[in-house]
């Protein structure tokens, strides 16, 4: 079974920096996309950013506007999220997920077909 887990939130200021990390376990091959998302209170999940670690191909929500970087170590099966800039509005639970790689490119449209949800890890940015 393909397992993710997500880690690395916590509490910063406006204008802060958190680097999130979400690690695989059981991926067997490389031809999959791993999608970062998120919920605030009272909000629906929305995709952050997804890249696909075979190519490197990287895809962003457009709220993100050069803030966030999303990275992989395939060695470590680990997909990284540096959040810098980081503004009230970006408080929620952030959640890693996978999917094959062709949905990489339209993660944001395509949530419902991203599985092997991880815990998330609440990312909480003070005014």
């Amino acid at each position: 079974d393909v397992q993710l887990q997500a880690f690395g939130g916590g509490f910063v200021q406006t204008g802060g920096s958190l680097k999130l990390s979400c690690t695989a376990s059981g991926l067997t091959a490389d031809d999959y996309a791993i999608g970062w998302f998120r919920q605030a209170p009272g909000k629906e999940r929305e995709g952050v950013s997804c890249i696909s670690p075979r190519d490197g191909s990287t895809y962003y929500g457009d709220f993100v506007k050069g803030r966030f970087t999303i990275s992989s170590n395939n060695a470590k099966n680990t997909v990284y999220l540096q959040m810098s800039s980081l503004k009230p509005e970006d408080t929620a639970v952030y959640y890693c997920a996978a999917a094959n790689r062709v949905y990489a490119a339209s993660f944001l449209y395509t949530e419902g077909i991203y599985d092997s949800w991880g815990l998330g890890t609440q990312v909480t940015v003070s005014s």
